[in-house]
């Protein structure tokens, strides 16, 4: 079986269970740090530790499992990989930080840039046409055996 291009739905399923991940890693950890209070004091970066923890420390891991692994543990779990969308091949390092940061783009009008995945025809997002890469679900099944009834 061919692999296909991922749709909204699932990579909207992967991308809650990246989100409770974040939160669990980065979030709660910072909040232990300087306390609930401090974190809903309006400020963008609260100090050192929630700028390495929070911003420098996701943009890291989230590079190196793009790369690595074609996609974060929510694509894992989903079994959707990021690839190159000429190539089909892992996307570069420079395609996984354009990616990144093109995210901006995609949420910033109200989110339009991710609703896109519904309506494109490869199901690619505003950061994923900027990228140049493509979602996929790879559909190859593992294989399963059974025994025999007797």
């Amino acid at each position: 079986m061919r692999p296909t291009y991922a749709g909204f739905w699932i990579r909207a399923g992967a991308t809650f269970i990246d989100a409770i991940l974040m939160v669990i890693v980065f979030t709660i950890p910072t909040m232990m740090i300087y306390g609930a209070e401090e974190m809903n004091n309006g400020a963008i970066i609260h100090g050192f530790w929630d700028l390495l923890i929070n911003w420098i420390l996701p943009f890291v891991v989230i590079i190196w499992l793009w790369v690595r692994f074609y996609g974060t543990p929510g694509k894992m779990a989903t079994k959707l990989k990021i690839v190159d969308a000429r190539t089909g091949y892992k996307l570069s390092v420079f395609q996984a930080v354009i990616r990144y940061f093109a995210y901006i783009v995609s949420a910033l009008p109200l989110g339009l840039g991710f609703i896109w995945i519904g309506f494109d025809p490869k199901k690619q997002g505003w950061h994923d046409k900027i990228a140049g890469t493509v979602v996929i679900r790879d559909n190859n099944p593992d294989e399963v055996t059974f025994e025999e009834n007797r």
